[in-house]
């Protein structure tokens, strides 16, 4: 079995391979990898990340990361539509669970104006961008895995993307290697086939 830095070094050569980037399986699946890890290694992997994106984006004119930090984007939207001072003091008031509802609503997530998926879709230069998404255990539960994966889907076809989840991943993931959220089993495996 790799070791957490072995994994991490694979991903360079293996995104910068043209392959990569412009193949569908033999299915026509879709252009999607979970990277998945052991929670306790999320601060190596986002420096990982923040490294490979500097370094890509810096030196590369073919090919750009396209980082979406799912937690980063909520609050984000709660913050432009002057949401997140209510949203702190009812969780203040009434415990976490009375804000996850109120925000989802907010966020309009899995609906057409879906805040999440349109930001992520609608900035992607198709052919270019190589979507990274991070932020899933700080965004969980108001943001699900399964159902960003889900729900861009059908809007992103021509980028692949990488999402970096701590959990296990095998049709089936389990968010910090405990909690089920569904199974998507569309994606592969970010290291179970080489470049």
């Amino acid at each position: 079995m790799m070791s957490l830095n072995e994994r991490l070094d694979l991903i360079e050569p293996k995104i910068l391979d043209s392959s990569f980037r412009t193949g569908r399986g033999t299915a026509n699946e879709v252009n999607f990898w979970i990277f998945d890890y052991n929670s306790e290694d999320e601060m190596a992997v986002r420096a990982h990340v923040d490294f490979l994106v500097n370094r890509i984006n810096g030196k590369r004119d073919d090919v750009h990361i396209a980082h979406f930090d799912l937690y980063d984007m909520m609050i984000e939207a709660l913050r432009s539509k002057n949401y997140l001072d209510k949203v702190k003091q009812r969780e203040e008031s009434q415990g976490s669970d009375a804000i996850v509802n109120p925000i989802k609503r907010t966020l309009r997530l899995t609906e057409d104006g879906d805040l999440i998926i349109n930001k992520i879709a609608g900035n992607l230069t198709p052919g270019k961008d190589i979507v990274f998404i991070t932020g899933v255990g700080k965004a969980w539960p108001i943001i699900r895995s399964h159902t960003i994966l889900n729900n861009l889907h059908s809007k992103i076809d021509r980028n692949p993307l990488v999402m970096f989840f701590p959990g296990n991943y095998t049709s089936e993931l389990r968010l910090f290697g405990e909690i089920t959220d569904d199974n998507y089993y569309r994606a592969f495996r970010f290291d179970s086939v080489q470049a």
